[in-house]
C-alpha cells in the first residue's frame, strides 16, 4: 500500500500530462499536489478525477493572499472540491479568513511560512525585516497556527524547531525541497532527504521532479518511500 507521507507534485503543464503520470504511478501514490502551475491547465477537473474517481487524496497549492473577504469566499468555493490540503501565505489575518471559509468542511488550512526556494538575500531584496531566516520561519509558524491554521508548509531545515513549538501540537507540517540522495536541488536552496524531513517532524514530504522526470516514475516513487522511517 502506498504510504500517504509521500506527496506527488503534479507539475506538469495540463490534466492530460497529469491523468498520464498518475496512470504511471499507478498505486504507488496515494496523495498529490496540483499546484498553480496546472490551474489553468485543468487543476480542479484533475483533482476532481484523481479524487471521486481514483480514491486519492488531493493537495491544492494555491498559496492564496488576499483581502478578508476575498480569502474567506475563495476557500468555502475550494472546500467545495472535496480537498484534503489547500495552502494560504501564512500572514495571521489571511489564516483567519481561509479557518472561517474552510469551517463545516474537512479542507485543511495550511499557511506557508517563507518559501524554500528563498534565502536571506531573496527576504532582503523583498524588505522582509532582518533576522536569521530559520527564525522567521518559525516566528511566522507560531502565528500562522496561533491563527487557525491546520498546519504550515516548512522547509526541512526548519521541520524539527517547529515540531518543538507548543502551538503546533495536532498539527500538520508538510515539507517542500525534499530531495532524495543524489537527485538535483534544482531552485530549491533550503533541502533534505526525506528520511531526514520526516525524522525532523514532518508529517508529509511534498517531491515533484525527482519522480516525475525520472525514467521509472513509479520505481522513483517507491524509492522514496523506502528511504522514509518506520512509522512510529
Amino acid at each position: 500500500m502506498a504510504d500517504d507521507r509521500l506527496i506527488v507534485a503534479l507539475d506538469v503543464p495540463n490534466v492530460v500530462q497529469g491523468l498520464e503520470l498518475a496512470r504511471q504511478l499507478g498505486d504507488s501514490v496515494s496523495f498529490y499536489k496540483i499546484g498553480l502551475g496546472m490551474l489553468t491547465g485543468g487543476g480542479l477537473a484533475l483533482a476532481n478525477e484523481l479524487k471521486q474517481e481514483q480514491g486519492k487524496r488531493i493537495f491544492l497549492d494555491m498559496k492564496l493572499f488576499d483581502i478578508g473577504a476575498t480569502i474567506e469566499a475563495a476557500v468555502r468555493g475550494f472546500s467545495q472540491f472535496d480537498i484534503d490540503f489547500l495552502t494560504v501565505h501564512g500572514d495571521p489575518q489571511v489564516v483567519r479568513a481561509a479557518a472561517e471559509g474552510s469551517a463545516g468542511s474537512g479542507l485543511r488550512i495550511l499557511a506557508v511560512t517563507v518559501l524554500t526556494s528563498l534565502d536571506r538575500a531573496d527576504l532582503d531584496a523583498n524588505l522582509i525585516k532582518s533576522g536569521d531566516l530559520a527564525e522567521i520561519t518559525l516566528e511566522r509558524a507560531a502565528r500562522a497556527l496561533e491563527a487557525g491554521a491546520h498546519g504550515v508548509i516548512a522547509s526541512p531545515q526548519e521541520a524539527a524547531a517547529i515540531r518543538a513549538l507548543p502551538q503546533s501540537d495536532g498539527r500538520l507540517i508538510v515539507t517542500p525541497g525534499v530531495r532524495p540522495d543524489g537527485a538535483a536541488r534544482g531552485d530549491q536552496k533550503r533541502v533534505a532527504t526525506p528520511a531526514r524531513a520526516i525524522a525532523d517532524g514532518a508529517d508529509h514530504i511534498v517531491v515533484g521532479r525527482p519522480i516525475w522526470q525520472a525514467e521509472d516514475p513509479r520505481a522513483a516513487a517507491l524509492a522514496v518511500q523506502a528511504e522514509l522511517p518506520a512509522r512510529g
